[in-house]
């Protein structure tokens, strides 16, 4: 069998394409309503969700994905990370409450709120990530295409589920603010940083699937799976760091306003909620 390009292996599976050509289409329909309306998405949210979806693209469409499941175990770490992190983290930063009215509207769709709760999401999230890097599941996936389609719906899922409590796309808690927030991108990245050592370190190759090929790309089996925990360990730091000064400096900006309506004389819980769900424009100044 011929190896993949890494120009030219594009894998272009209308089944893989048409739900993501779809959320595209709907959100821009969505948004050219609202803004028809007078209520126009951000510009910045719109970017950061075609952004998202070009990351899909290139995880289900580009050579990357024709790599990841023929020769190379550090590709398919880079399709997971894409699409079980940096995907669903752009999708969900793009939407807004007007945008999803029409859904949150659905019967039952709010009873999803459980999944914003950070002491259910995280270890949904940490399960799924172990489990199909589990040898027998992982190398399932990679034989059986029914099997790496669902480890893809999973993988994708838990993303969304990991960054709900953060974005708050349905509202977490009520304890839930931004220092809460702050340690649950470290616990999130301590997880992911034990599985990345694991690779990185493990001395022998967990999956028989990548011995059968060879070489590709002068990569030993062994230096693959290194190079799949450091690519792991790279992208969380990455992630990690920016996460970490966005919610520091949102600190900063919710105690300075914090203080100027307290001394404003609002009530103490009326401006505790205002500023956990940053709603204090609706108070008076």
């Amino acid at each position: 069998m011929q190896q993949p390009s890494l120009l030219t292996s594009w894998t272009l599976e209308p089944l893989q394409l048409a739900p993501i050509v779809l959320v595209a289409v709907a959100y821009a329909v969505r948004a050219r309503t609202l803004a028809r309306r007078g209520q126009p998405v951000p510009s910045w949210r719109i970017a950061l969700f075609a952004l998202g979806v070009v990351l899909l693209l290139v995880a289900v469409a580009s050579p990357v994905a024709a790599v990841a499941e023929e020769e190379l175990f550090s590709f398919h770490m880079v399709q997971h990370l894409l699409l079980g992190d940096l995907a669903p983290l752009c999708l969900l930063a793009g939407l807004t409450g007007p945008l999803l009215r029409p859904l949150l509207a659905l019967p039952g769709v709010m009873r999803l709120r459980v999944l914003a709760n950070p002491f259910v999401a995280l270890p949904i999230w940490a399960a799924n990530l172990a489990l199909w890097h589990l040898p027998a599941l992982y190398e399932a996936s990679v034989r059986n295409d029914a099997v790496h389609a669902l480890q893809h719906v999973a993988f994708f899922t838990a993303g969304i589920v990991l960054w709900l409590p953060v974005l708050e796309t349905l509202p977490a808690p009520e304890w839930f603010g931004t220092g809460a927030k702050l340690a649950y991108i470290v616990g999130v990245r301590l997880v992911g940083t034990v599985l990345a050592n694991v690779f990185v370190w493990a001395g022998e190759p967990f999956y028989d699937v990548y011995d059968a090929g060879g070489e590709y790309l002068g990569l030993s089996p062994d230096a693959d799976q290194s190079l799949a925990g450091s690519l792991m360990m790279l992208e969380g730091s990455l992630v990690t760091v920016v996460a970490i000064a966005w919610l520091f400096l949102r600190m900063a900006q919710e105690g300075e306003i914090r203080q100027r309506l307290l001394e404003s004389g609002h009530d103490a819980r009326t401006v505790r909620r205002a500023v956990r769900y940053r709603r204090w424009q609706e108070l008076a100044p």
